[in-house]
Parts: structure tokens; sequence; C-alpha cells
């Protein structure tokens, strides 16, 4: 009897509890932070990231500023902020650059070896603008404590920083626009210059598939020796055939705001060897042909996402991700969680969502449970592209709920929601969930980022800080 109480004392233990089943005891906080936001106020996973945990401190970049009273295309600028966990109190906001009205241009933050912070802005199929901090870890209280630096490459798109092995930094983009190449540049003199490999990653279109593209996100490991990379596949279509748009699973023509399969690729960044899951080595860049045939983990035969997946590692430090994907119609979606298990690929269902474009997150944490963090709703969020819905709302939103695993992802159970006080933001959609992060990309627990607004039409985004105290 004595051995069978101590068992269970110890099961009990290692049970975490999740934020979610804190919210009764009030032991985490949903901290709002900026003004004036339009869509992607806080971007998605394809760029990242947008805060950075140094020295005790968070330092978070975003975009806001937009008139209220102007459309939700309203131009917002780039701002910065830190928020103090030992004070419990946020800086002041500094602005760093001028207002645009392309949310594209939404700025990244990154820490360099000295602690210096970067900040680039304004990237898209474009160089941006490289912000560099004038004292390590300090973001002053204007533009005039930053100096601009060095341009990182002639163009770039959804750029992600890392901290990565050998003390060197690494940027991982889109080069042009939809139809062109991703790629990485590594810098090793703390952002002055930045080399790349011989050839791009992938370049979907580069051997006669017109028009194929991608969307990535991108994850490294944990020693940053390796870059972990998932990707989904669309026909661009510029050409506007209908044909191209067909989808015979769903027997209709849909647009390229549906990404089909998942990939995977692991890139060696001591050696730029691109391989797929199997250590195969690749012929880069990776074109269409290659990407079915050799770095193909799901073929979801005609259903469809927006966003693509976020990449967590599991206890081997294998990849696992979190997906989102059309079902029984283009307006029915699941969350999905894909995993490798006894030699292949299982995909669980965790939830529905109600959008493909809804930006959620998933961790592994130290207790070996999995914690997804999701954007769901009652109905379908319609999509201003089908002008049936408001330009906010573009990209789906609903409340924020957190489910977690405690079987390494072969079951989940919802703990509770994480959305802000509906009595304070009544009638409010939430989005673009991401994690705190360390410089070189890993997660700090117990911190998430998200934004949220009400009104469709205008540019009434607010962002917030969830704290577990």
């Amino acid at each position: 009897m004595k051995k069978l109480i101590l068992s269970i004392l110890a099961v009990l233990f290692l049970i975490p509890i999740s934020i979610a089943q804190k919210t009764e005891t009030s032991d985490f906080e949903i901290l709002p932070f900026g003004e004036g936001g339009q869509i992607k106020m806080l971007y998605d996973r394809r760029q990242r990231p947008q805060s950075v945990y140094l020295n005790d401190m968070v330092y978070i970049v975003f975009n806001a500023g937009g008139d209220p009273g102007d459309s939700g295309r309203s131009p917002t600028m780039p701002m910065i902020v830190t928020y103090n966990p030992v004070t419990r109190e946020f800086s002041d906001i500094v602005k760093l650059g001028p207002a645009k009205s392309d949310h594209h241009y939404g700025p990244v933050i990154f820490a360099d070896t000295s602690d210096y912070l970067h900040v680039l802005y304004g990237c898209h199929s474009s160089p941006g603008t490289h912000l560099i901090s004038r004292k390590p870890a300090n973001i002053g209280s204007s533009i005039n404590d930053w100096e601009t630096g060095p341009e990182v490459a002639p163009g770039i798109s959804y750029p992600t920083f890392y901290q990565v092995t050998g003390n060197k930094e690494l940027i991982y983009y889109r080069t042009k626009g939809h139809i062109s190449s991703w790629t990485y540049r590594i810098s090793d003199d703390r952002g002055k210059t930045w080399v790349g490999p011989e050839t791009d990653v992938t370049d979907l279109d580069s051997k006669g598939r017109f028009e194929w593209s991608s969307y990535q996100c991108k994850l490294p490991g944990k020693d940053g020796q390796f870059l972990h990379v998932v990707f989904t596949a669309y026909d661009d279509n510029r050409q506007s055939e209908p044909e191209r748009f067909y989808n015979s699973r769903y027997q209709n023509g849909v647009s390229n705001e549906w990404k089909y399969n998942l990939y995977y690729v692991k890139i060696d960044l001591q050696t730029n060897e691109v391989t797929n899951f199997d250590g195969e080595k690749m012929s880069t860049p990776i074109d269409l042909d290659q990407a079915n045939e050799k770095c193909m983990i799901w073929d979801t035969e005609g259903r469809g996402a927006g966003v693509p997946p976020d990449i967590v590692l599991d206890k081997e430090s294998n990849p696992a991700f979190l997906h989102v994907l059309s079902e029984e119609t283009t307006e029915d979606h699941n969350y999905y969680f894909v995993h490798r298990t006894n030699g292949k690929w299982k995909k669980t269902v965790i939830a529905p969502s109600n959008h493909q474009w809804n930006g959620c997150h998933i961790n592994l944490d130290s207790y070996g449970i999995y914690h997804a963090y999701l954007v769901v709703g009652d109905s379908y969020v319609e999509p201003d592209y089908l002008n049936t819905g408001g330009y906010m709302d573009k990209h789906g939103g609903g409340r924020i709920e957190e489910w977690i695993s405690s079987d390494m992802g072969s079951s989940w159970t919802k703990t509770g929601e994480l959305t802000p006080d509906p009595s304070k933001y009544p009638g409010w959609k939430f989005n673009n969930i991401q994690p705190v992060t360390n410089p070189d990309g890993s997660v700090v627990e117990g911190m998430l980022l998200f934004y949220g607004w009400k009104d469709k039409d205008a540019p009434t985004a607010i962002a917030f800080l969830l704290i577990d105290n």
C-alpha cells in the first residue's frame, strides 16, 4: 500500500498545471499593449520572431498606429516595447519607422551574440529596413537610439531570424514574390555581412511547374546545427485560368488561398546539405516534382490550408507539426497533430477550426506534455477575398483554447480558454498566437503573444501578452 501511495503521489507531482487550468485562480494575466493595429498586427508563423527574451526582459515588435476611422488597410508603423516580468510594467512604446498600408511590412526582431537588438521591417520582395540598437539590450526612447544596419539581402519576404551554432545569426526568407525561391543567409559578425548557400533551398516552379509556390515555417534544432523546414504547396495561377483552380475533391473552383500537402526538409547549417526526413540528400533548389517524390510526408488529397504548420521537436528531437486542414467542405476544418511513431506519420485530430488561416502554436513542456494553443469559433469566418467578410477577418480569428496531450500526441484534452475578458472585449476575435522566444528560437514557457480586434473593417486591433504568474 505504501508503494502504491508513493506511486500516485509521484504521478500527481509530474502532471503540469496548464495555463488554462489556472483561470479561476487568476494565476495568469492577459496584458494589452499597442493600439490601432491592422490585420497581422502580430504576424503568423511565416514571419518570426516578434519577441525576444533577453536579460530577464521581453522585447516585442508589432505594427500599430492606424487611424480608427480609416479602413482596415489604414497605414500602420513598426513599433517596439519592452515588458519587465519583475515590475510587471511595459515601457513606453518607441516608433521605429514611417506608416505603410502593406501588412507584410510588419517587423521582426532578433538579438545578436553581443546582445544588440536588430529589427527588420518593410520586407515584401524588398530589402526592407534593418535597424540596430545603439546600446545592447536597450530600445532607447526614440528612433535616434537606433542606427541603420547593412542590407541583409536585395529581396526579402517573410523573414525569420535565429541565433545558431558558432555564435552566428541566421535569416530564412523568400527571395522575391509568390513563385520565387526560399533560402537562408548566415552572419558571423553580428549582422554586418551575410553569406548564403550556393543554391537556394526550394524553388518549386524551377523545372517547368509553372507558377507553383509554397509557404514555409522553420525552426532550429536544439543545438543550432540544423534547421527544420516544413512547407505546403499551391498553384499561384497568376494567369487566372479557372481550370487550374478546380478542386476535384470539392468539385468546385477554389483559389490560391488553398495550400496542399505537407513537405519536410532538414538543413545542415555547417555543410548547407539539405536532406529529407529519411536523411537522403536533396538536389537544390528543390522543385515540385522532387518535393512530391522525396519530401512529402502527407498527401492531403485535395484538402487545403492557408497558414503553414507550426513545428515542435519531440523528446528525440524529431519534428512534429500542428496543422489546420479543410475537411468535408471548404468551410469545415480540423487541427491535426502530425508526428512520427512506429516508423509512420500519424495524424491525430485535436479540435475543429473555423478558418484555414488561424495562426496557432504548439509546445512541448519540460514535463513531456504537449500544449496546443488553438483559435476556435462557433462558425466559419468569411474571408474578405470572397467579398463577403471584412478585411480584418480575412485570415480567420476567434476564441483561444488550450489543449494538452500527456501521451505524446495520441489523444488531446481541452483544459480551458485563454481569451481576454469578454466583458472588456465583447464580440472580439483573436489570432496569431505565438510564443515569446529566446534568441536561439527556444520557447520561454508561460508567455504567449496574440492580437485581437472587433471591427472587421477598421484598424482597431490591440496586441496582448499572456503571462503565467
